[in-house]
């Protein structure tokens, strides 16, 4: 699902709570999409992230640095910023907010 975000000409797009095998092809025609603009992604109900999704963000973050335009995580659950970290790729998520970011002080 993609919404219009703050920036103009950008996007943001709200990623599904599986992210398995079965979600890799359809999550790589929305990015396909949206390439060349600005995007946002959020990551927030994400409860299970696949390697095969993973590749695919991969794949376009480093299209988007290419391209020089903004990409990044928004936010990210707590269960997606693990799986991340387990797969070796905690920089994904560095400047996403988590739910630990809200958490009352």
């Amino acid at each position: 699902m993609t919404n219009p975000s703050h920036t103009p000409g950008a996007t943001s797009l709200i990623l599904a709570d599986s992210l398995d095998m079965t979600a890799a092809a359809p999550l790589k025609a929305q990015l396909l999409a949206a390439r060349g603009t600005p995007l946002s992604l959020d990551a927030a109900s994400v409860r299970r992230l696949g390697g095969q999704c993973l590749q695919v963000l991969l794949a376009a973050r480093a299209a988007w640095q290419a391209d020089g335009v903004e990409w990044r995580i928004a936010q990210a659950s707590e269960d997606f910023a693990d799986a991340v970290r387990l797969m070796g790729c905690p920089d994904l998520v560095s400047d996403a907010l988590t739910p630990s970011d809200f958490a009352p002080l």
